[in-house]
């Protein structure tokens, strides 16, 4: 069936005076949704996210939101699109008060009490033992969700979250999640997450995409490989990776030109391959297993000299050689399936 568009992406472009620079040329999102955002800390994650909330103004470019072109401040977007933010921000007041604040605002009074309190039940925050208590009164975990249950009690078209289990309790990261899988199922509403978290945003996203340097680089099962290269005696490149192992490559666009790595031409073997044609055999360790929903493939994060590689491999594969984490394997592939941007 096809997907309506929900926002649309053309050109966009915002500057930092620090140098740092966000470029989307083309991106959309359906309706109904939900789309993960990872990438290191300063790829352009949060700004990505508040431009899609209206929040801030780019340079050029423009968003289209349900069909038609959208400024920043557009205070109907702003009614609904909402944001929630790494560090749970809350008012000096309950946690009713916090959650129903939004209906206030708004002047929907009809309900607000029953409202609030399903938000907070949303969220597993129970109204009988939380409605009264203050702000300071909450572990960074009950605050995250409480923040949440005020979003959620607008019923919005969009929510927008930025790293919502950074730092929290299991519970709170369990309960934020099933809190989203509930709001899609019963409003359909759609939701963009960032999360350093990849089990759980694998969990919850029906589609990942990884940010670098300001821009969209693939996948997020794609892995970035920075550089500098030096070129090597045989005409191929070399990045050096902390333990001295070297990722051999074609010759790159710049010396410090990031490439991409698909974690599907990455084969892996628990013996050290020899006579194979692959230029990179790679030493490296287990460190997580990731079911893939609806799938017979899983993605391993595999650390090669400090620095984690995602791997996908057949269900069927991670039986056949016994994979657990802490299992020590071989990251084969060839040097022509690093991709420059």
């Amino acid at each position: 069936m096809k997907q309506t568009v929900l926002y649309k992406i053309v050109h966009l472009r915002h500057s930092y005076r620090t140098g740092f620079s966000l470029e989307i040329p083309h991106l959309t999102i359906s309706k109904s949704s939900s789309l993960g955002i990872v990438g290191p800390n300063g790829s352009g994650k949060s700004t990505l996210l508040r431009l899609l909330a209206f929040l801030q103004k780019a340079d050029s470019g423009k968003i289209y939101f349900d069909g038609s072109w959208r400024e920043w401040g557009d205070p109907g977007c702003r009614l609904k699109v909402t944001l929630l933010c790494q560090e749970p921000y809350l008012l000096r007041r309950s946690v009713f008060n916090n959650v129903s604040y939004g209906l206030k605002v708004r002047g929907e009074k009809r309900n607000l009490t029953g409202r609030v309190h399903n938000a907070m039940r949303l969220v597993g925050i129970s109204p009988e033992k939380f409605s009264h208590r203050r702000w300071f009164e909450l572990s960074r975990g009950e605050a995250q969700r409480v923040a949440l249950a005020s979003r959620l009690v607008i019923d919005p078209q969009v929510l927008l979250l930025d790293e919502p289990t950074a730092n929290i309790d299991r519970k709170s990261s369990l309960m934020i999640r099933k809190a989203i899988e509930k709001v899609r199922e019963s409003f359909h509403t759609t939701v963009v997450i960032t999360s350093h978290d990849p089990v759980w945003l694998h969990d919850i996203a029906d589609e990942i995409l990884r940010m670098h340097d300001g821009r969209i680089a693939g996948s997020g099962t794609d892995n970035i490989i920075e550089g500098p290269w030096v070129p090597d005696h045989d005409g191929l490149w070399t990045k050096v990776l902390p333990d001295g192992q070297k990722i051999r490559a074609m010759k790159p666009p710049l010396e410090r030109a990031p490439g991409v790595l698909s974690s599907t031409n990455i084969m892996i073997s628990t013996r050290k391959p020899v006579e194979i044609s692959a230029q990179n055999v790679l030493s490296g360790v287990v460190r997580q297993i990731i079911p893939v929903a609806d799938s017979e493939r899983m993605q391993l994060e595999v650390h090669v000299g400090g620095v984690p590689f995602s791997c996908s491999v057949t269900r069927y594969a991670v039986r056949a050689l016994d994979l657990l984490p802490g299992k020590e394997v071989w990251v084969i592939f060839k040097a022509s399936s690093v991709q420059w941007q």
